[in-house]
């Protein structure tokens, strides 16, 4: 699954730059995650890192945006070109 950033964000700024794939931006309100770009931190990290920095554990999984280590693992492939 991707991640998603719920209303509990209080506009930290700290997990935009943790993010490897650029998945994060500000939104209208409050930091956003482009589920098309979040891999979980698969291919990178053993843990997703915008969960590890978050001060206010905001980040779950999105539950619209269901997929498997291996889907994961794809998306990050065809995102840094190493598909």
């Amino acid at each position: 699954m991707a991640l998603m950033i719920t209303d509990e964000c209080i506009n930290c700024d700290v997990c935009e730059p943790e993010c490897p794939n650029g998945a994060i931006s500000q939104g209208d309100e409050i930091y956003v995650i482009d589920p098309d770009k979040c891999t979980e931190c698969v291919g990178h990290f053993d843990e997703p890192q915008c969960q590890q920095v978050c001060p206010v554990d905001c980040i779950p999984l999105d539950p619209g945006h269901q997929e498997t280590k291996d889907q994961l693992m794809e998306k990050f492939l065809k995102l840094t070109g190493k598909a």
